[in-house]
């Protein structure tokens, strides 16, 4: 595959419709804007530290700007277990766990449960190969926001190394293209 096959590739499944630090700086008008309705959000490095269930008054404050701005939540995280469920009725949310992003299937399921058409669902996550991936080959707009931590499981610590690599060419052909 020649140098640009492969940015092709990146461009079309690797790279995030919009890039952030942190969900709350995430502008929920511009959102309303693209006529997005549902939100599927990833949880670990994303609304809370990996393991954690706390989340920041920022974050919280922005979970519940965007249910007042009618938007539907569905949490869809890899993870299982009574953590997921704990945060998500805390939040008064949906979610799916176990999802193997970014497989399709749980994110057809949080569309399912959104009942909100792709083409008006975002996808907000940390990671570039399974939330920015998952979302991008169902045709959704991909939000990535950077890592709240470092503290991560060890698979993820080592899909980073690519994921830098695919990100710094990315930057790099938007900035000779």
């Amino acid at each position: 595959m020649g140098e640009h096959c492969l940015l092709s590739f990146f461009s079309r499944k690797l790279n995030p419709s919009l890039q952030v630090g942190r969900i709350f700086e995430i502008s929920q008008e511009d959102l309303l804007r693209r006529d997005i309705k549902g939100l599927i959000v990833d949880l670990d490095n994303t609304l809370t530290e990996w393991g954690r269930d706390a989340m920041a008054e920022e974050t919280l404050d922005w979970l519940r700007q965007a249910q007042d701005n009618g938007f539907g939540i569905c949490m869809l995280s890899n993870n299982r277990g009574d953590r997921l469920a704990r945060i998500a009725e805390t939040l008064n949310i949906a979610f799916i766990e176990g999802a193997s992003k970014p497989r399709r299937r749980g994110f057809r399921q949080a569309i399912e449960l959104l009942q909100v058409e792709p083409e008006r669902i975002a996808v907000i996550g940390d990671q570039v190969f399974t939330d920015v991936l998952g979302g991008n080959r169902l045709g959704l707009y991909t939000i990535l926001v950077s890592p709240m931590s470092s503290r991560e499981f060890i698979g993820t610590r080592l899909v980073r190394i690519p994921e830098r690599a695919v990100l710094g060419a990315l930057k790099r052909s938007k900035r000779k293209g």
